[in-house]
């Protein structure tokens, strides 16, 4: 296992081992802060586009549902391009989804939002398949959940930022509005109000396509290590080969580790959107006040979280100790979100209020908390799920990618149980999810034949 592991790690001899570890470095942070800005601008586009619920979430649903429809076509680009080409393409990319933002905000129609969004989640799902294998074959396979879980601090720490800065920059110099407020002005004052705030949107986005397009070039100059093992330059002649064939997909599904891992991906993402992206919606319902900075709340729990895994995995505990622990975790902060009041801001007050930060009802408090329980679930079945799989690690690589439909999902079904039984009792739909993440800990990561 660790001679196979060792075979893995690509040879940097010659090369400044600091600069990938930098760049992918880099790429999660960005990931995270583009992701999480979902948090900020569902409850800010469901003001500004008097949205329900049910399609204020199809903001998320558009953004996730690009990892499944452009996994494959995006491996075939990284199949002709390589990975740094194709990190480069993908950053482009984004920044013309950020672009589609101006004409978005300038007539404030809904439907080239959802097109921008999913513009954006295309650009990642290129990024996040050439990102997600170099990390855990940077170096042997028992440290793979720490290394991932250092980028996880990244990205998350980028997502703490990314409500807070959207927040500042694009509802600086007007009032502080909710779904609940805005409902209560009358038809003249909220028309101008939320065109302003459509307005806002105009400049920050300019300046991240900008800074995307220049970051893209910068990508086509660095010099980044191959992460192929011997047996994928031997099966692909020499080149990086990541696209899946017909018969490819076949022989990957005989893995059911992967599969397994797949599908507990799907359900993570899907709790961790529900956990990031519903807050600041749920918040604005019950008449929270900055509701678009909620998500940083859920964010501060990732981070601290990953900072736990960091230290611990794999010095005190193993990575599938570590996921059945963030499985249980998440089962008991469920039913305190379930259980808990709306109005009372005890817990809060008790963990940070003497800090001077804002108190939360305890429900939300709880859905914070959930980012806790998530954030070692990803970096642990990573690695559980790419063991042994050699020269299939690439497609591998893409079919776990496509476990981030979760995204897409899980936040739908998260909208229609809100409608029909309410926000509050709608997150017993993560009971389930949790459930099976759980199952995968102890069995599904084990499983080798069917």
């Amino acid at each position: 296992m660790t001679t196979q592991a060792q075979s893995n790690v690509p040879d940097t001899q010659g090369i400044n081992r600091f600069i990938p570890i930098l760049s992918i470095g880099l790429l999660f942070f960005i990931f995270g802060f583009i992701t999480w800005l979902n948090g900020a601008l569902i409850p800010f586009l469901q003001m500004v586009c008097e949205l329900t619920e049910i399609q204020a979430l199809l903001i998320a649903f558009c953004f996730y549902i690009a990892y499944v429809v452009m996994a494959l076509p995006m491996a075939k680009i990284l199949e002709k391009t390589g990975y740094q080409k194709g990190m480069s393409l993908g950053l482009g990319i984004i920044a013309v989804g950020c672009l589609l933002f101006v004409p978005a905000a300038l007539t404030a129609v809904f439907p080239i939002f959802l097109l921008a969004q999913f513009v954006v989640g295309s650009g990642l799902t290129i990024l996040q398949t050439a990102s997600n294998p170099f990390i855990v074959r940077l170096g042997n396979e028992e440290s793979a959940a720490a290394r991932i879980a250092f980028m996880g601090l990244l990205n998350k720490a980028a997502g703490v930022l990314a409500p807070i800065v959207f927040t500042s920059l694009v509802l600086s110099g007007l009032p502080d509005v909710n779904q609940e407020s805005l409902n209560a002005m009358p038809a003249d004052t909220r028309a101008v109000l939320i065109n302003d705030m459509s307005v806002s949107l105009i400049q920050p986005y300019i300046g991240m396509a900008i800074a995307l397009g220049l970051l893209a070039l910068v990508f086509m100059r660095i010099a980044l290590p191959s992460i192929e093992s011997d047996d994928d330059a031997q099966s692909a002649g020499g080149n990086s080969d990541v696209a899946t064939t017909p018969s490819q997909s076949k022989q990957i599904l005989q893995f059911p580790h992967l599969v397994l891992g797949a599908i507990s991906l799907f359900f993570y993402v899907g709790v961790e959107v529900v956990a990031g992206d519903t807050i600041g919606l749920y918040g604005s319902s019950i008449g929270v006040e900055n509701a678009t900075t909620l998500t940083s709340f859920t964010m501060v729990a990732m981070v601290i979280g990953y900072a736990i895994g960091l230290v611990c995995i794999p010095r005190f505990i193993s990575q599938q100790t570590a996921l059945l622990s963030s499985a249980l975790l998440g089962l008991v902060l469920t039913v305190c979100i379930l259980l808990s009041s709306n109005t009372d801001t005890g817990i809060s007050n008790a963990l940070w209020g003497w800090l001077g930060v804002q108190a939360l009802p305890n429900t939300v408090t709880f859905i914070a908390l959930l980012g806790l329980a998530n954030a070692m679930v990803w970096p642990a079945i990573w690695p559980l799920a790419l063991n042994n799989l050699g020269k299939y690690t690439a497609q591998g690589s893409a079919l776990l990618i496509m476990g981030i439909a979760g995204g897409a999902i899980l936040p739908m079904v998260y909208g229609i149980a809100s409608e029909a039984i309410g926000g509050q009792t709608a997150y017993i739909i993560m009971l389930p999810c949790y459930c099976f993440i759980a199952y995968y800990a102890l069995w599904g990561c084990k499983k080798q034949n069917w």
